[in-house]
C-alpha cells in the first residue's frame, strides 16, 4: 500500500468501531468510514471532536458540533498547495487526503518531462472535484484541464487555486460531463500527455441514467484512451469502489492505453493514510496508472 505520509496539516489520529477520528488543521472531526470493520479501544481524544458526522437512514446525516463549527477554514500541502475544508451535509470536507501521494507521484512525473519536452504537458482531469490533482500539476509545470459536472466543486477548485496563489498557471475549468467533454475532444482533435480520473462508484448521468463504476469503467477508460497525444506520460485512474480490485484496474488501462501505446507499464496499488494512534495505515481506495517508459525512467517514487 502507498501510503500519504507528507502531510502536517492533516492527520488520521485514530480509527475504530466503523468510524475515524480526523485533524483538519486545528479542528478534529469524527467521521463514518466503511472500512473500519474493527472495535478498538477510544482513547479521550475521541470525546474532544469539535464535531462527528451522524449518517441518517433516509439517506445524507448531519453533523453535530461542540460548541461552534467553523464554515470553512484553510490548510496547506507541502510548499504551495492550499486548500478550503468545509464539512459538507454528505460528510465529505472537499478534499480527500489519501490523494496526496498521487499529487506528489503527478508532479514528478510532470516535472522531469519538462526537462526533455518543448512544450508544457497537456494534462486532463475527469471527475476533478475541487482541483487538488489539478493544482499539482499546475504547480509541477503543467497545462490542465479541469472538468467536473459540479458546477459548485469547479467553484471550489478555483477558490483553492487562489488560497495557492497559483493564480497565473494554465488551467481551463470546465463544468460539463466528463464523458460528453472527452467525446468532443477527440472530434475536435484535442489531445492531452496525461489524463487523470477520478469517477464515482455511484451516481446518475445528467439524462437520470445509473451510473455504477464497474459496469462503465471500460468503456470509459477506452474512450478516454483516445484523447491521449501520440506520446503519452501517464494515464491514472482512481477508484474508492471495493468490489474493483487494484489488478482488475491495472488490466483494464494494459488493454486500453497499453494496446494503443506499447512499450509502457501499468502498475496498481491501494492507497491509504497512517493511522497516528495505532500505526496502521487505513485502506482509501486504489490507483492504476499506466506510464510511458521514459515515464518510468522519471518518476521518483516508483509504484510496487
Amino acid at each position: 500500500m502507498r501510503a500519504a505520509t507528507g502531510w502536517r496539516d492533516f492527520a488520521l489520529l485514530d480509527a475504530s468501531s466503523g468510524e475515524k477520528l480526523e485533524r483538519w488543521g486545528d479542528v478534529t472531526l469524527i467521521r463514518p468510514d466503511p472500512q473500519v470493520i474493527w472495535n478498538t479501544p477510544r482513547g479521550p481524544a475521541w470525546g474532544r471532536a469539535d464535531a462527528c458526522y451522524h449518517r441518517s437512514d433516509k439517506g445524507g446525516g448531519s453533523w453535530e458540533t461542540r460548541g461552534k463549527l467553523r464554515e470553512y477554514w484553510t490548510i496547506g500541502y507541502g510548499e504551495t498547495l492550499r486548500f478550503k475544508i468545509s464539512p459538507t451535509g454528505f460528510k465529505h470536507t472537499g478534499l480527500f487526503p489519501e490523494q496526496a501521494v498521487n499529487w506528489d507521484l503527478f508532479g514528478a512525473l510532470i516535472r522531469e518531462a519538462a526537462e526533455t519536452r518543448k512544450e508544457p504537458v497537456r494534462v486532463l482531469n475527469l471527475f476533478a472535484y475541487t482541483g487538488g490533482a489539478t493544482l499539482a500539476c499546475a504547480a509541477a509545470g503543467a497545462a490542465v484541464c479541469h472538468v467536473d459536472a459540479s458546477k459548485g466543486m469547479v467553484a471550489w477548485a478555483r477558490e483553492n487555486q487562489a488560497l495557492s496563489g497559483l493564480g497565473d498557471k494554465p488551467i481551463r475549468w470546465i463544468v460539463d460531463d466528463c464523458r460528453k467533454f472527452v467525446e468532443r475532444e477527440i472530434r475536435r482533435g484535442s489531445r492531452y500527455d496525461a489524463v487523470i480520473m477520478d469517477p464515482p462508484s455511484y451516481g446518475r448521468g445528467p439524462g437520470g441514467e445509473v451510473w455504477k463504476l464497474e459496469d462503465c469503467v471500460y468503456d470509459l477508460v477506452d474512450l478516454c484512451a483516445g484523447v491521449l497525444t501520440d506520446d503519452p506520460l501517464f494515464f491514472a485512474v482512481n477508484s474508492y469502489t471495493t468490489g474493483l480490485s487494484p489488478s482488475v484496474m491495472a488490466y483494464i488501462l494494459g488493454v486500453t492505453v497499453g494496446k494503443r501505446h506499447p512499450g509502457g507499464a501499468v502498475a496498481s496499488d491501494e492507497i491509504g493514510l497512517p493511522v497516528e494512534g495505532t500505526g496502521m495505515v487505513l485502506p482509501c481506495g486504489a490507483t492504476a496508472i499506466w506510464r510511458s517508459a521514459a515515464g518510468n525512467r522519471e518518476a521518483k517514487e516508483e509504484l510496487p
